[in-house]
């Protein structure tokens, strides 16, 4: 991670509050406090994404999914494949939950 962030006291602080929130309802709550409605429609916005990327579906047709720009589009697939693994740690953890294993 960038020395920066290492280095911030309050955003530590930050991801210690985040990390007792329980719950959809909480994140919610928290996060409509904590960030202004574009804040959090880019968030959003960033994350679909990302998960269209992961994907593997054109940046056109995730231009024309999303209405998000191609330099957009490039951006956030850099980040999702050389940034710090955190849009693959949740797709991970996303995916496993969406389709579980088969069972034997």
């Amino acid at each position: 991670m960038e020395r920066v962030l290492e280095e911030n006291k309050a955003l530590w602080e930050l991801f210690d509050a985040m990390s007792r929130l329980q719950g959809r309802e909480e994140y919610a709550l928290f996060f409509r406090d904590l960030c202004t409605m574009g804040e959090l429609k880019a968030m959003a916005e960033r994350w679909q994404v990302a998960r269209l990327v992961a994907r593997e579906l054109p940046y056109r047709e995730i231009h024309r999914i999303t209405g998000v720009s191609t330099a957009t589009i490039t951006r956030i697939a850099h980040w999702l494949r050389y940034g710090e693994g955190g849009y693959r740690l949740m797709i991970r953890r996303l995916a496993a939950v969406e389709s579980p294993p088969a069972a034997s």
